[in-house]
């Protein structure tokens, strides 16, 4: 039996809302703690979680692991069919962009990448690893995994650029076409300590494979996104000719 008061949550969460929706609250603006909130609605820690949470599923909010509740920023609107760099896909919509490469190697790729890549059993790959941030919050923990022979020396270059335009300059490579998977995850590990949230929290998870003006596969991404961060918008007919500009 729930002895909760679900009137005392929604009242909680409206009164949130409005100020939210006010401007009095504005986004990336840190929350009181969770003690101050409970004593200013004069509520139990159980009650208060369920309204955060609430607002949290609803993007309105957000948590960061040992720093608290977080006003959200409005979500940037992803359309896999519109092929623009992803720095300007972000400008475009008025918003601040930032990409730092934290680590960069050579893995055997697993059973899954080698499924996604039709690699052969125990197939060396270089991979690169991205963090993405929108107006100073990390958002997107990227995962690039390159075939070594289409890109020699590709790891000793500036990474922190649109991989896609590195590619068109240095290899005489450009795409023809991308294919997505989107799906619901939850946050582990390194996933989680990067974006800064808890383990099992929710994110959205984009699989993209990509080919050469030959047909050829070349790479594939596994994107890692906070679910609050990003709304994925599709428009068959907003899709962008290929070449020339890109997404990584």
């Amino acid at each position: 039996m729930n002895d909760r008061p679900p009137t005392q949550i929604t009242q909680i969460r409206q009164a949130l809302t409005n100020q939210i929706d006010s401007g009095l609250l504005a986004p990336g603006m840190k929350l009181p703690s969770e003690r101050e909130l409970c004593e200013l609605f004069d509520t139990t820690r159980i009650t208060l979680k369920d309204a955060l949470l609430a607002l949290e599923a609803e993007g309105l909010i957000y948590r960061e692991e040992r720093r608290g509740w977080f006003v959200a920023y409005p979500r940037l609107n992803y359309n896999p069919l519109y092929r623009t760099y992803f720095q300007r896909m972000v400008t475009l919509q008025k918003r601040q962009v930032e990409t730092k490469v934290v680590a960069t190697g050579q893995v055997v790729a697993n059973p899954v990448l080698c499924k996604e890549m039709e690699l052969a059993p125990l197939t060396r790959l270089y991979q690169i690893c991205r963090l993405r941030y929108l107006d100073g919050r990390a958002v997107s923990y990227v995962e690039h995994f390159l075939k070594p022979e289409r890109f020699p020396n590709i790891l000793d270059r500036d990474l922190s650029q649109s991989l896609t335009q590195t590619y068109e300059q240095f290899y005489d490579l450009h795409f023809s076409r991308s294919r997505f998977e989107i799906y619901p995850s939850a946050a582990r590990g390194e996933v989680a300590q990067r974006l800064n949230v808890t383990a099992g929290s929710p994110i959205l998870m984009i699989t993209r494979v990509n080919y050469d003006q030959h047909g050829m596969l070349v790479d594939c991404d596994h994107e890692y996104w906070r679910h609050d961060a990003v709304r994925i918008s599709v428009d068959s007919q907003a899709e962008q000719p290929w070449g020339g500009e890109d997404q990584a």
